[in-house]
């Protein structure tokens, strides 16, 4: 197993998931940010969120979005129930974090006003457990949506492209 990507060996090839989550949440960056990455962002509590139409629209409206204006390349991705799974990389003059940042904010606003105005059962459930998500936080916030950080791993080989984009076309007919 190769070892963890660290701040003091810039060139490390594999980046541990737990790593990634603590160089954003401390403000850090992805040290390779014209690397591809294999990352997964996942909705608090793993709720399945992704099973309602308009909140998948979000997601996809924003994907479209960051790619031509906010740097971002996105070579796939995969929308799971409650994750989002994406082989990208920032463009140049662009860090990755940021953008993974600014989608998560964005898309975060637009899915808690779409679950404040619909009338489903699960709605309270959603907007209870968005509020407990935000009790730890410094800000005062009063919804959550995407858990904090993201999990990524850089993209190194070919066979490693090729074992995640099979993972990843195979893994939704798993579940």
């Amino acid at each position: 197993m190769p070892e963890p990507f660290a701040r003091s060996n810039p060139r490390a090839d594999y980046c541990s998931l737990n790593y990634c989550r603590c160089l954003v949440s401390n403000k850090f960056k992805a040290m390779d940010n014209d690397k591809a990455y294999f990352t997964k962002l996942i909705i608090i509590y793993w709720i399945d969120v992704f099973t309602q139409v308009n909140h998948k629209n979000t997601v996809i409206e924003s994907l479209k979005h960051c790619q031509p204006r906010k740097g971002l390349a996105i070579y796939t991705y995969v929308l799971m129930p409650s994750h989002l799974r994406l082989m990208c990389r920032a463009k140049k003059g662009f860090e990755l974090a940021n953008k993974i940042r600014d989608f998560k904010k964005y898309t975060s606003k637009k899915i808690f006003k779409n679950i404040r105005q619909e009338t489903k059962s699960g709605r309270g459930l959603l907007l209870e457990l968005s509020s407990k998500a935000c009790k730890h936080l410094k800000k005062d916030e009063e919804f959550k949506v995407w858990q904090d950080g993201f999990d990524a791993e850089r993209l190194v080989s070919d066979k490693s492209i090729y074992q995640k984009l099979n993972y990843m076309e195979n893994n939704p007919v798993n579940n």
